[in-house]
């Protein structure tokens, strides 16, 4: 699946274990790459900080992204994901456990990171089915 990589932004080190494990699972064999904050996961998109000089012609086909992160929180990289040209279009899966009712609607309903593992397991194999196999990139559009 060249180029069919996934953004995986996560601060949790058990969530991150858990994600890559049901990935794995599922035989999810995408290029991951795991951002640890939200500051770090716009260096990686937008080819800057220590990611200058990335081909940022190169966008993850789907990005998994926590709510709840330091430095630059996950609505925040929502916002400028959509403000931007470059990566507007690109998918995004909101994985939070927050029961906060203002962090669902903001983050309008992308999804949940459901607490049952099995369930869990299974969220993330149709999340590779259609995200990964079925669903094709926007073409990319330059600023």
């Amino acid at each position: 699946m060249e180029n069919k990589a996934i953004l995986f932004v996560e601060n949790n080190a058990d969530d991150e274990a858990l994600t890559l494990r049901a990935l794995k699972k599922n035989n999810i064999r995408n290029e991951v790459i795991v951002a640890h904050d939200g500051a770090e996961a716009l260096e990686y998109l937008f080819g800057m900080g220590k990611c200058a000089g990335r081909n940022t012609d190169f966008i993850p086909q789907v990005v998994l992204l926590d709510l709840k992160l330091p430095k630059v929180d996950g609505l925040e990289v929502l916002r400028r994901l959509h403000a931007d040209q470059r990566t507007k279009l690109l998918p995004v899966v909101v994985l939070t456990s927050s029961t906060e009712e203002q962090d669902r609607i903001k983050g309008y309903d992308f999804g949940r990171k459901p607490v049952d593992f099995n369930q869990f397991i299974d969220a993330v194999r149709q999340l590779g089915l259609y995200w990964l196999i079925l669903n094709e990139a926007p073409p990319v559009r330059r600023s």
